[in-house]
């Protein structure tokens, strides 16, 4: 639970880091410049050096359920483990400076500027709070789940599921049968729902880093997220309903009894609307100024985006009283966790894009070959379920990076000529995240926040027994009506 004392350690904390980097690189910069250069050819990497990501991802998928207590205190330690054991064989082999190169390039181009944004939404979202409490019937159940999904590409799948989910759990403490509403709340708020800007879920806004119009995923990802939304929502209705009425007259005592609706920490929302903002203006704005970070080019909007975004996060701690964060469960631990955890993901992703940047004639012929046709096309039906069911157990975040490299990684060609491509692959990345708890960040946060207040949810394969029996033939009607 964050407390003002937390508040007050973080902003030195965060300024003495920063602080000490910067004067390190300015002390050591001739030096540094000296020995990163270079890059590391992809045509020249074999598959096992995929070895370390597929570790790394297995953890994350095995270890919360096999050895918790571990996992908790040490997934820091695991993630660097994985990252150090890709790292110290690549510097060898091809040499410290162009793999020093192909690692600040991952963290500056895209991991800091992805744990920014969540950074971001998860402490702005996390001192608003929704006061009061509903009945949760099917009707008020169904509508909550329609808010989310709308606001889930506002504000993100992070910081809609945040708002939200601790309401919704109140509106049903008094059901017996009430895990089914997180389950849904999952499918349609933490991941299909963000699929209509870059803001919604972390592939897309990877997406945009490289170079995706921001208006791009509404306009193409609107007919399959509309069919998913029209499938689920009434679905969901039915299913609530039929439990609901085996419940009958005698529910269990309500521990949180309805009152009226509220809420708290308003200042909030105009801060939410600044970083919005900060995105699109990152987007439209090119003064063609770049800054050289050892080889990987910087452009100063994307600067301006992420200072302008962490100082918003800050000047919501700031003004948001402590009371409002405590009441909303908030904790920095879900986000200290992504970052540690991401980081080890960017870091042993650097092969795995390598060679799919090599396309044929890398490692990945294979799997290129599998995703073409015959004359070299492109199968976007074949894009949508492999890059689906891969951020199903890898996080959809790198799987979207590998699958965009794969299909060419030019935004410009991809926004046009290969639209359906695109839109494939950024639907499987987004919507069958849903698919396992551990297919997007919010996901774990929501079981985690439901299992602390008493739902009795399902554990990860029968999660995936909901999932797959609702959500696969959902996905074959959106591949049937829109991919083929």
């Amino acid at each position: 639970m964050i407390t003002r004392r937390a508040e007050r350690r973080l902003l030195p904390q965060l300024a003495a880091f920063v602080i000490v980097l910067a004067a390190v690189l300015y002390g050591f910069d001739p030096l540094l410049r000296g020995v990163i250069s270079g890059h590391v050819d992809g045509q020249e990497l074999s598959v096992a050096w995929v070895a370390p990501l597929v570790g790394m991802l297995g953890s994350i998928a095995i270890l919360p359920l096999a050895a918790p207590h571990f996992w908790h205190h040490h997934y820091g330690k695991v993630a660097a483990f994985w990252a150090a054991l890709l790292l110290i064989p690549f510097g060898f082999v091809h040499g410290v400076g162009p793999a020093a190169s192909e690692v600040i390039h991952a963290a500056v181009a895209e991991y800091v500027p992805f744990v920014v944004l969540l950074f971001t939404l998860f402490t702005i979202s996390g001192g608003v709070l929704v006061r009061g409490n509903l009945h949760g019937s099917p009707a008020v159940n169904t509508a909550l789940l329609a808010v989310g999904a709308l606001l889930a590409s506002v504000i993100g799948t992070t910081g809609a599921s945040m708002v939200l989910i601790r309401p919704l759990i109140r509106a049903n403490d008094q059901r017996r049968c009430n895990a089914h509403v997180v389950v849904f709340f999952i499918f349609l708020v933490s991941n299909i729902g963000g699929s209509l800007t870059p803001l919604g879920d972390p592939p897309l806004f990877l997406g945009f880093l490289q170079g995706v119009d921001f208006f791009w995923t509404a306009t193409h990802l609107a007919p399959q997220t509309g069919v998913l939304v029209a499938i689920l929502l009434p679905l969901f209705y039915v299913l609530d309903r039929w439990f609901y009425a085996r419940e009958g007259f005698s529910p269990k005592p309500d521990p949180s009894p309805d009152s009226p609706l509220g809420l708290s920490g308003l200042r909030n929302i105009p801060l939410l609307a600044c970083a919005v903002a900060a995105i699109l203006v990152s987007g439209f704005w090119k003064p063609g100024i770049e800054f050289d970070v050892y080889g990987t080019h910087l452009s100063l909007q994307a600067v301006a985006r992420d200072v302008t975004l962490i100082v918003l996060a800050l000047i919501s701690l700031k003004i948001t009283p402590t009371e409002y964060r405590e009441r909303n469960g908030f904790d920095w631990e879900p986000i200290r966790e992504v970052a540690k955890l991401f980081a080890g993901i960017f870091v042993t992703l650097i092969p795995a894009l390598l060679i799919l940047k090599a396309g044929m004639n890398g490692a990945a012929a294979p799997l290129v070959a599998l995703v073409s046709d015959e004359a070299g096309a492109p199968r976007p039906a074949v894009y949508f379920w492999l890059t689906g069911l891969l951020s199903s157990v890898l996080d959809n975040a790198p799987t979207y990076l590998v699958f965009f490299n794969l299909a060419g990684g030019d935004a410009a060609e991809l926004m046009t000529v290969k639209a359906k491509t695109l839109a494939a692959i950024s639907g499987g990345a987004v919507f069958m995240g849903a698919l396992t708890y551990i297919g997007n960040a919010p996901n774990f946060m929501v079981l985690s926040i439901a299992r602390n207040r008493g739902v009795e949810m399902p554990s990860f394969f029968g999660y995936m027994a909901w999932s797959f029996a609702v959500l696969i033939p959902c996905f074959a009607v959106v591949t049937l009506l829109t991919l083929i």
